[in-house]
C-alpha cells in the first residue's frame, strides 16, 4: 500500500514474485554476516546485540488470614505494581502477571515433590501433586509503571516473571506476619495446612524450636583442580 494512498497497493506475493523476476526493484541487501551468503529476493538481514541486560522491578503485596484450627491460609487481597518498560498491549502483560501470580502461589502454598525412602517418586501425576484451581486463586489488584529501558530500541524489559518471582516471598512474609505474635519467624514452602497447624500447636505448647537455617551437607561442593582435557568430578 502506498502511504498517503490506499487505492494504490501491491499483494505481499505479488510483490515477491516481482522482485524475484526483477531483482533490481528493490535495493540490494549486503550478504548474509554470518555465512556471506547473498541475500536474495524480498528478504533482509538485521542483527541487533544489547549492551547490556534488562532488569525489571515492582512491588508486590499480599494480606492473608490463617485459621488457626486447620493451619488453612487464605489469600485476602494481593496487590502487584510491575515496571516491565514500555508496554506494547496491556492486556498481554497483565495476563502474564495474572498467570505468574498462580504459578507463585502454587509454589508457596501448594506444590511439592516428594520421594519416599527409597527414592520413588511420589507426586508424579497431577492427582498427587497439587495445584491452585480457580477458588484457591484471589483476584489481583494489578498496575504497570512504564519506565522504558536505554539498553533495547523498544524500551522492554520484560514481565513473565514478576509473579513466579515476587509471589512466594509476598505470601511466606504475609504469613509469618501473621504467625509473628507465637514467635514463629520461619518457615519453608510450601505452606501447607498440616505444617502451619503443626507450627501453631507447637507454639502453643512451647515446644516449638527455630529450623536451623545450615544446608545439609550434601549441598557443600569441594572445589578441585582440573588436569588434562577431562574434567574430573568428585
Amino acid at each position: 500500500m502506498v502511504r498517503g494512498v490506499p487505492a494504490r497497493s501491491v499483494e505481499l506475493g505479488e510483490l515477491a514474485g516481482l522482485v524475484e523476476q526483477q531483482p533490481d526493484l528493490i535495493e540490494r541487501e549486503p550478504p548474509n554476516p554470518a555465512n556471506g551468503v547473498p541475500i536474495e529476493g524480498l528478504a533482509a538481514w538485521r542483527d541487533f546485540r544489547p549492551s547490556n541486560s534488562t532488569f525489571s522491578s515492582g512491588a508486590h503485596l499480599a494480606v492473608v488470614e490463617i485459621d488457626s484450627n486447620t493451619g488453612e491460609v487464605h489469600i485476602l487481597k494481593y496487590v502487584a505494581v510491575d515496571d516491565c518498560g514500555r508496554v506494547l498491549n496491556h492486556h498481554l502483560a497483565e495476563a502474564q502477571i495474572h498467570g505468574g501470580l498462580a504459578q507463585g502461589i502454587g509454589q508457596a502454598l501448594y506444590e511439592e515433590v516428594i520421594y519416599d525412602q527409597d527414592g520413588q517418586l511420589l507426586s508424579g501425576t497431577l492427582m498427587d501433586y497439587a495445584l491452585p484451581n480457580a477458588q484457591q486463586i484471589p483476584d489481583f489488584v494489578t498496575a504497570l509503571v512504564e519506565t522504558p529501558s536505554p539498553i533495547n530500541p523498544l524500551g522492554a524489559k520484560g514481565v513473565g516473571e514478576a509473579g513466579p518471582i515476587a509471589a512466594p516471598p509476598a505470601i511466606v512474609n504475609a504469613v509469618l506476619d501473621a504467625l509473628a505474635p507465637l514467635g514463629i519467624t520461619s518457615i519453608d514452602m510450601p505452606l501447607k495446612p498440616e505444617k502451619i497447624w503443626t507450627l501453631i500447636q507447637a507454639a502453643r505448647k512451647g515446644t516449638f524450636k527455630e529450623p536451623d537455617p545450615t544446608p545439609p551437607p550434601i549441598f557443600s561442593t569441594e572445589i578441585r583442580p582440573q588436569g588434562g582435557g577431562r574434567p574430573e568430578f568428585a
